[in-house]
């Protein structure tokens, strides 16, 4: 059974933009793609530092390597801004690499959101160092 969820919708104010992060946010932490996809449009359009993804299939195939090879994944998004569709988002993501090795990651996101709260756009910069 497919359930579907009222995400907050734009235009944006910086309340329901926070609402529909804390989404994002718990969604990537459950480490579940099935769970982060939900949020996204079938005809996404994202990068991921030098990854480029343009359907939500090539999405879920880039969590499941991604969580394959990230273990122990948590993921903390600060919102900085907010304007109708889009918003623009700090992040913090710790992981341990499958040697046992602890990496950080900091940098921004940008989302851009259709009419019904879903991502259609996500474009991540960022900067990963070796604690």
């Amino acid at each position: 059974m497919k359930t579907t969820i009222n995400f907050p919708i734009p235009p944006w104010d910086m309340d329901t933009a926070a609402a529909r992060l804390a989404f994002e946010e718990a969604a990537w932490n459950t480490h579940n793609p099935n769970e982060i996809i939900k949020g996204y449009t079938d005809e996404l359009e994202m990068r991921d530092g030098a990854t480029f993804i343009n359907s939500k299939n090539e999405f879920e195939s880039f969590l499941l390597s991604k969580f394959a090879q990230q273990k122990n994944y948590k993921l903390k998004l600060d919102l900085w801004g907010a304007l109708k569709g889009r918003m623009a988002v700090r992040f913090e993501a710790e992981w341990d690499d499958i040697t046992g090795k602890h990496f950080k990651s900091y940098g921004v996101q940008v989302f851009q959101f259709n009419d019904q709260g879903l991502a259609e756009k996500r474009f991540v910069s960022q900067e990963t160092v070796t604690v």
